[in-house]
């Protein structure tokens, strides 16, 4: 399973850090992806971390703002948003890649097999 929480409201230039609590199979094995949902919108890559946190990928509409890290000993994964705009208002969900040990740096949404439950973040003053 995947949680994700920590989302709220927060006004444009703030930051928020939400977190994708994970159990039920082998964490540190497996890449996780953030995705977010805007309303009226597709749902769209935004992050990904390697199984061993080594590595990650970020989209380029938030590249420089955002940061993703995890805690295996925790199995966590986390997203500090800085700088936050009204455009990335949206719903946010965490995904695990599906093959163990695998990291991509694309969102393609059939790479990943479990999706957690969203958590609302809204940007506005």
């Amino acid at each position: 399973q995947l949680q994700a929480s920590g989302g709220g409201l927060e006004q444009p230039g703030g930051s928020l850090r939400i977190s994708c609590a994970a159990s039920g199979f082998a964490f540190d094995d497996y890449a996780i992806g953030w995705f977010r949902q805007a309303p009226g919108k597709e749902r769209e890559g935004v992050s990904c971390i390697s199984s061993s946190g080594g590595r990650s990928y970020y989209a380029n509409s938030v590249k420089g703002r955002f940061t993703i890290s995890r805690d295996n000993a925790k199995s966590m994964v986390y997203l500090q948003m800085n700088s936050l705009k009204p455009e990335d208002t949206a719903v946010y969900y965490c995904a695990r890649v599906g093959l163990r040990s695998r990291f991509y740096t694309n969102f393609s949404h059939q790479l990943y097999d479990y999706w957690g439950q969203g958590t609302l973040v809204t940007v506005s003053s």
